[in-house]
């Protein structure tokens, strides 16, 4: 009888993580319905929450794509860059070189950037998806989406690909785009987080 839980819970979240993301696929669009939570909708499809009102983020953790282990509270002081992606996301594919370039600008001011990739079955694609875009910051292999459902719903949680939040240095939800981002509008939501006094 105990055998089969951890089966039937594994099931139930790979069930629910292929639910919450085919709900919005790939896709470069997004609704900001959850205002009423305390969340601001900014331009660009970017939502924020004000310091009052931020949730902590989950203890994200896996396997990394280089082979590591990685655990977002290992970056806690940092402000960290969280992108949910996929190798076979076109607009993943759009946003990335955004990414890279916006995280070696950042690298010297205790910025982070922590992919989340899911949905690809096999790691060699999104390993190849990386050296491809040139993409240098780490990468959690999350290919049932278990992480993703680790964000408690009516947060800044993730509910399409690809997804960014920003976490602010103390570990909570600070902004996040549903969106794929240009760089300006990376820099947009990430300046203002990174300016808070610590």
């Amino acid at each position: 009888m105990s055998g089969t839980h951890p089966r039937r819970h594994r099931l139930a979240a790979t069930a629910g993580a292929a639910a919450l993301l085919a709900l919005a696929g790939c896709s470069s669009s997004g609704s900001s319905s959850e205002a009423q939570a305390g969340f601001i909708a900014g331009k660009g499809g970017i939502d924020t929450a004000e310091v009052s009102v931020r949730n902590t983020a989950p203890d994200i953790s896996g396997a990394g794509l280089d082979g590591g282990d990685l655990k977002l509270s290992d970056y806690r002081g940092k402000v960290v860059v969280l992108n949910i992606w996929g190798s076979w996301c076109g607009p993943c594919r759009a946003e990335a070189k955004n990414l890279q370039e916006v995280y070696q600008a950042h690298q010297a001011d205790g910025v982070q950037f922590l992919g989340i990739n899911t949905r690809d079955t096999d790691p060699a694609n999104a390993v190849r998806f990386e050296q491809e875009k040139g993409i240098t910051f780490p990468s959690i292999y999350d290919p049932a989406g278990t992480e993703i459902l680790k964000f408690p719903k009516g947060t800044l949680n993730p509910s399409a690909i690809p997804t960014t939040i920003v976490v602010d240095r103390q570990g909570r939800l600070a902004a996040r785009s549903l969106h794929p981002l240009s760089t300006e509008d990376l820099e947009a939501m990430l300046k203002p987080v990174l300016a808070e006094q610590q």
